[in-house]
């Protein structure tokens, strides 16, 4: 491939009226590191951010919706003012340093812990089934805990909680907000088959399993325009315990509610989350031509994959998770086809700036 073909990648690609600066999308990432007691973002987190503000869209770690939609100890949230203000600080210093910032929108249903839930209550999920799959506490990895169904008449109160953290997205600056709708948590659990049994208008068939996804979706969308949502969807994923009979169906009907709606971007994981592209077999093609909005492919791409699914038209923007964790500077390495720092496991959650804000950069 001639150095000139490799450059789609890196040319700037505009998401809507979103100017972004190259296609490389940096992927929410999980590391544990907001402020304990508020759970808001705080200054190491605003170096964390402004280092990887190279990639052309910095989509932020997943952030709870509410204190019932955390499943994991010092994940940052987006429903106190408090947490709003931290975001703003990341969000001047990732603008100023060149990028677009959305916050993706988390609420993790039954992917929970008693010892995270308001009052030590049961983590909701749409169904009483207990996910097989651990969560991180105080004391460090534990089974989640048994979850509850959710009664009808909770299911609006969760919908506005989404609704009111985007209206906290925007006033913190952002330029758009990612619904995580994808890896076993509360919008895939209602999606997929294997983690909803329910009888009413929220299971039952692929249109009422996908109802909630699309009732948030339509809630934010009073508060933002369609091109400043985008939202994440791991068709064949096992994450976190989830599976569907019929995938390919589900994903089909959704994507093409989801185009009729006008979102920004359909941001796929293509495979299991982290792990095989080909878990599964499933068409990802068909959704990128049942969507008009710009296709994210994500999952395991290195930088002969992406540039080959940028230039092939397979995708409009590819997204790195765990390179951007050890290698801040990940856009010009990846321009360079220099070599990569390794990742340190040890300190992916929790803690300080060791293995967080210390990897170093080419220039260094």
């Amino acid at each position: 491939m001639s150095p000139h073909h490799a450059k789609k990648l890196f040319q700037p690609y505009d998401l809507g009226d979103i100017h972004l600066a190259n296609r490389i999308v940096m992927a929410p990432l999980t590391r544990n590191r907001a402020t304990p007691g508020s759970d808001a973002p705080n200054d190491l987190m605003v170096d964390y951010y402004r280092q990887r503000a190279s990639a052309g869209l910095l989509i932020t770690e997943a952030s709870q919706i509410s204190q019932q939609g955390q499943g994991y100890i010092h994940t940052p949230g987006i429903y106190t003012d408090e947490q709003a203000r931290g975001w703003r600080r990341i969000n001047d210093a990732a603008h100023e340093a060149g990028s677009k910032t959305f916050i993706q929108l988390w609420h993790v249903g039954r992917v929970s812990h008693v010892s995270l839930q308001p009052g030590g209550g049961a983590p909701v999920a749409p169904s009483a089934i207990r996910a097989k799959t651990k969560t991180f506490v105080a004391d460090g990895f534990a089974d989640v805990s048994e979850p509850r169904a959710l009664e009808l008449n909770e299911i609006p109160g969760i919908v506005a909680d989404y609704a009111r953290a985007a209206g906290l997205a925007k006033d913190a600056g952002f330029d758009g907000v990612e619904i995580h709708a994808a890896n076993g948590y509360l919008l895939d659990q209602f999606q997929k088959d294997g983690s909803n049994h329910r009888t009413d208008s929220y299971g039952g068939s692929i249109e009422n399993g996908c109802r909630l996804t699309l009732e948030v979706v339509d809630a934010i969308a009073k508060i933002l325009p369609p091109g400043r949502i985008g939202i994440r969807l791991s068709p064949v994923s096992p994450a976190n315990d989830v599976r569907d009979s019929n995938p390919q169906a589900v994903f089909d009907y959704l994507v093409r509610q989801l185009d009729a709606r006008k979102l920004a971007y359909i941001h796929v994981i293509e495979g299991a989350t982290g792990g095989a592209r080909d878990v599964a077999p499933f068409d990802y093609l068909a959704l990128r031509k049942a969507f008009s909005g710009a296709y994210i492919a994500n999952n395991s791409y290195d930088r002969a994959l992406a540039v080959e699914a940028v230039e092939s038209g397979a995708a409009d923007l590819v997204a790195f998770g765990r390179p951007f964790i050890s290698n801040p500077d990940l856009v010009e390495r990846l321009r360079r086809d220099a070599p990569l720092n390794p990742l340190d496991a040890k300190t992916l959650y929790g803690g300080g700036a060791e293995g967080y804000t210390d990897y170093p950069t080419l220039a260094a």
